[in-house]
C-alpha cells in the first residue's frame, strides 16, 4: 500500500521522450516528446538537479517560472510541466534551435532573406514586449535563446536570466550569464551595467546587433567582429550599426528599431512580412480586404518557404472558408499549398474541403474546381467521385453559362478513369448525346467529340459498339467545322475498337463524304483518317489471318495505363489546333497512301460485288459537288415550316448511308482524289479533259439519234 504513495510521479506524466533526440540547449537538455494520449508532437526541456550547480538550479527554477507566466505569440509557447526533487519538465510546441535549423537550411541552399526577414521581426517584437510592456530585461538574447517551430516562425526562448529593469523586490538577484558561462562575455556591451543615463534596453539591442550578425555570418569569434559587417544585407546594415554603437545613448528601443526597419525599402518591408502580419489579425479584416489578400497570395507563395505555408497559410485558407466565407479565391493557394503535402496530409486536410466546395452552389467556386482539377484528381478516391462529386459536377452539363458547361465536360477526361459502370456508361453517355445534339455553342459540340474519344478506353465494349460509330457519325454532319473534324479525328483515334466489317460498311462510306467538305483542315484530317482504315482493310486482304489481332481491342475491356490530361487541342482554344492529341494517338494516321495496284482487294473488302467494276477504268462523276454535302445542313434542321424536331439524346440509331451506288461512286472520289498520286493541278486538268470527252460525246449521240439535217433547217448543234 505505501507503495502506491511513493510512486514516481514522472511515470504518471502525460508526456514521454522519444530515445536518442537530445541536445544541449544551456542549462537545459531539448529532447523531443510526445502526448501519450494522442501522439502530438511536443518539445521537452529537462533539467537535472544532479548535474547542476546551486546557481545552475537557482536559473532553471526561475525559468520554469518565467515560462508559466509570460504569454506572448513570439516567445517560446509553455505547454506543460513537472517539477521533482532530481528533474525539472518543461514542454513546450515542437521547436528547434535556431542554430540547428539553419545548418539544415545551409544543406539545402541557406535561408532566405524574407525566411530571416519575418524571424528578425518576431524576435524583435518579443524583445519589445518584454522591454516595453512587461518592463523585463532578458538578459540572455543569442542563438542559443532563438528557438523555430514547425512553420519556420522564430521562437524567443532561454529565459533563464530575465529580470525586472528595477531589480527584484525580495533583494535576490540572478547570476549573469558570463558567471555561468565564461564565454559568453563576449556579448555584453563595452559599458559598466547600471551606467547613469543609460537607456535600459542599451543592453539588450546590444545583444540583438549579436544574434543578427550570427545569423548572417556564424559563431561570434570576439567582440571586435562586430565592426566587420560581413554578410549583414545592405539594407540592414544602417539599423545594425545603430544597435552596437559605442554611444549606448544611441541605440534605439527595440520598437523603434522595429518601425525603422518597416519603413519604405527597409529589410522589413516585404510581400512575406506583409503577408505573415495580415494573416495574424486576419480575424478582424473585412471581407473585402481578405478577398484581395487571398488574390494576391497566390503570386507570392512561389517564394514563400515551405513549411510556412503547411503550417501556418494552410490553416487560414481552411479557416477562412469553413467560417469566413471567403469562396471561390481561397482554391488557387489552397492547391498550391497543396503541393507541399504529402498524401496522407492532403486526405485528411484537403480532400474534405474540395468534396464540401462541389456542393456549393456559387458558380465561381464550381469553374474554379473544374479548371484546377488536375491538381487534386489524383488524390481522390473512386468513392467519393461517385456518390458526393460526380451528382454535384453533372449539373453542369445543364447550366445555362457556356463556360461551365465546357468546363464540365473537359473535367470528364479526368473523372472517368474513377466512375463505376452506371455513371460512366449510362449517365456520362446520356449528357454527351443530348450536348452533341442539342448544345447551341459548337465549341462545347466540339469539345464533347474530343472529350468522347479521350475517354473511349475506360467504356466497355458494348458501350463503345454502340456510342462511338453514331457519336462521331453525328459530329461529322455539325455545322461547326472544327465539330466536324474531332469527329473524323475521333474515327482515327478509336480506329482499333471498330471490327472491319464496320469499318467497310459504316465509316469509310462517311468519311468519304468529307473529303469534299468546304473546310480544307476536314478534308485534309478526313483523308489521312480513310488511309489509316484502308491500311487495315488492305493488310488483312493479304493476310486474313491478321483479322484476329486487328479486331483484339474490339471486345477488349482493358483499361489503358494513362490518357493525357493535357487541356492543348480544345476547341475553344481554336480550330487550327483542335484535337491535337487525337491525331497523334491515331494508329496509321500519318501513314502513306495505298498503291494504285492495291485499290482492287481494298474495294473487295468493301464492296464484294464491285471487284469488277473497280478494276476497270470507269467514267468520273460529273463533278465532286454533285455529292450531297451533309455538314452543310444543322443537325436540328429538316422540319417543316420552319420548325424544329427535337434530336435523340441516343447514339444507338443506325445512321442511313444511301444505296450502294452512292457508296461506290464516294469510293471511286477517294480513288480518283486520293489514290492516284497525281497533283491538285493534274487532277483539275483531268477533269476538264474527262468533261470535255464527256460533253462531246453526248453530242455525238444526239446527233446521231436526230439523223441527217434536210435542207433549209435549222441547225441545232
Amino acid at each position: 500500500m505505501w507503495s502506491f504513495f511513493a510512486r514516481d510521479p514522472v511515470k504518471d506524466f502525460a508526456y514521454e521522450i522519444l530515445p536518442d533526440t537530445h541536445e544541449s540547449s544551456g542549462l537545459w537538455t531539448l529532447h523531443r516528446g510526445k502526448r501519450k494520449t494522442n501522439g502530438e508532437p511536443v518539445s521537452l526541456f529537462v533539467y537535472e538537479v544532479a548535474l547542476g550547480t546551486d546557481q545552475q538550479t537557482q536559473l532553471a527554477k526561475a525559468a520554469f517560472k518565467r515560462m508559466k507566466t509570460l504569454r506572448h505569440p513570439n516567445i517560446l509557447a509553455y505547454v506543460d510541466g513537472l517539477e521533482t526533487e532530481k528533474c525539472l519538465y518543461l514542454v513546450t510546441e515542437q521547436v528547434t534551435p535556431l542554430a540547428v535549423h539553419l545548418k539544415a537550411q545551409a544543406e539545402k541552399g541557406g535561408s532566405g532573406e524574407l525566411e530571416v526577414s519575418w524571424g528578425l521581426h518576431q524576435i524583435v517584437k518579443a524583445l519589445s514586449f518584454l522591454v516595453n510592456d512587461c518592463h523585463l530585461l532578458h538578459n540572455n538574447l543569442g542563438m542559443w535563446a532563438v528557438f523555430v517551430d514547425r512553420a519556420g516562425e522564430w521562437k524567443l526562448g532561454a529565459l533563464d536570466h530575465v529580470a525586472s529593469e528595477t531589480g527584484d523586490p525580495s533583494g535576490a538577484t540572478l547570476p549573469p550569464p558570463k558567471a555561468v558561462y565564461p564565454d559568453m562575455e563576449k556579448y555584453d556591451p563595452p559599458e559598466t551595467p547600471g551606467s547613469s543615463g543609460t537607456e535600459k534596453w542599451a543592453g539588450e539591442v546590444w545583444r540583438l546587433g549579436c544574434l543578427i550578425w550570427e545569423v548572417f555570418n556564424g559563431p561570434l569569434p570576439r567582440a571586435a567582429s562586430l565592426r566587420t559587417i560581413g554578410k549583414v544585407p545592405k539594407l540592414l546594415v544602417p539599423h545594425y550599426c545603430e544597435l552596437v554603437g559605442a554611444n549606448p545613448r544611441a541605440r534605439p528601443n527595440p520598437a523603434r528599431f522595429l518601425q525603422n526597419c518597416r519603413a519604405a525599402g527597409g529589410f522589413l518591408s516585404n510581400s512575406f512580412v506583409e503577408s505573415n502580419l495580415f494573416l495574424e489579425e486576419i480575424q478582424i479584416k473585412e471581407q473585402a480586404e481578405k478577398q484581395q489578400f487571398f488574390q494576391d497570395l497566390s503570386e507570392n507563395l512561389d517564394s514563400f518557404p515551405e513549411d510556412f505555408c503547411k503550417h501556418k497559410v494552410l490553416p487560414q485558407l481552411l479557416t477562412a472558408f469553413e467560417f469566413g466565407n471567403a469562396g471561390a479565391v481561397v482554391l488557387t493557394p489552397l492547391f498550391k499549398v497543396g503541393k507541399f503535402l504529402s498524401t496522407e496530409e492532403y486526405q485528411q486536410k484537403i480532400i474534405p474541403v474540395i468534396v464540401k466546395m462541389f456542393s456549393s452552389t456559387d458558380r465561381a467556386m464550381r469553374i474554379r474546381l473544374l479548371q484546377q482539377m488536375e491538381q487534386f484528381i489524383q488524390y481522390l478516391n473512386e468513392a467519393a467521385v461517385n456518390s458526393q462529386i460526380f451528382p454535384h459536377v453533372v449539373h453542369g452539363f445543364t447550366d445555362t453559362n457556356p463556360a461551365i458547361r465546357e468546363q464540365t465536360v473537359k473535367s470528364m477526361l479526368l473523372l472517368a478513369p474513377k466512375l463505376n459502370e452506371a455513371n460512366l456508361n449510362q449517365e456520362l453517355m446520356r449528357h454527351f448525346a443530348r450536348l452533341q445534339a442539342r448544345d447551341e455553342q459548337g465549341p462545347i459540340r466540339c469539345n464533347t467529340t474530343v472529350c468522347l474519344g479521350k475517354i473511349a478506353p475506360y467504356l466497355n465494349p458494348a458501350t463503345r459498339q454502340r456510342v462511338l460509330i453514331s457519336a462521331f457519325s453525328r459530329a461529322t454532319k455539325d455545322p461547326f467545322p472544327a465539330s466536324r473534324s474531332a469527329g473524323v479525328l475521333g474515327f482515327a483515334a478509336t480506329n482499333s475498337y471498330y471490327s472491319l466489317a464496320e469499318s467497310a460498311a459504316r465509316i469509310l462510306p462517311m468519311l468519304c463524304t468529307l473529303t469534299v467538305d468546304p473546310e480544307k483542315n476536314v478534308r485534309e484530317q478526313a483523308f489521312k483518317t480513310i488511309k489509316s482504315f484502308l491500311t487495315k482493310l488492305e493488310t488483312v486482304s493479304e493476310d486474313p489471318t491478321m483479322l484476329v489481332e486487328l479486331e483484339k481491342d474490339v471486345t477488349s475491356s482493358a483499361h489503358p495505363a494513362g490518357v493525357s490530361s493535357s487541356w492543348a487541342g480544345w476547341a475553344v482554344t481554336g480550330v487550327s489546333s483542335l484535337t491535337s492529341k487525337l491525331i497523334r494517338t491515331a494508329p496509321g494516321a500519318e501513314g502513306g497512301a495505298a498503291a494504285p495496284e492495291n485499290i482492287v482487294p481494298v474495294l473487295t473488302a468493301c464492296f464484294p460485288s464491285t471487284a469488277s467494276a473497280a478494276a476497270a477504268p470507269r467514267a468520273p462523276l460529273s463533278h465532286p459537288s454533285a455529292l450531297s454535302h451533309a455538314p452543310q445542313t444543322s443537325a436540328n434542321e429538316g422540319a417543316s415550316d420552319g420548325e424544329q424536331e427535337p434530336m435523340a439524346d441516343r447514339w444507338d440509331e443506325e445512321e442511313d448511308w444511301g444505296s450502294l451506288e452512292v457508296r461506290r461512286d464516294l469510293f471511286y472520289v477517294v480513288y480518283v482524289n486520293f489514290l492516284s498520286g497525281l497533283s491538285k493541278a493534274e487532277l483539275s486538268k483531268k477533269r476538264r479533259e474527262e468533261r470535255k470527252k464527256e460533253l462531246e460525246a453526248k453530242r455525238a449521240e444526239r446527233k446521231a439519234a436526230k439523223g441527217p439535217l434536210k435542207l433549209g433547217a435549222r441547225k441545232l448543234d
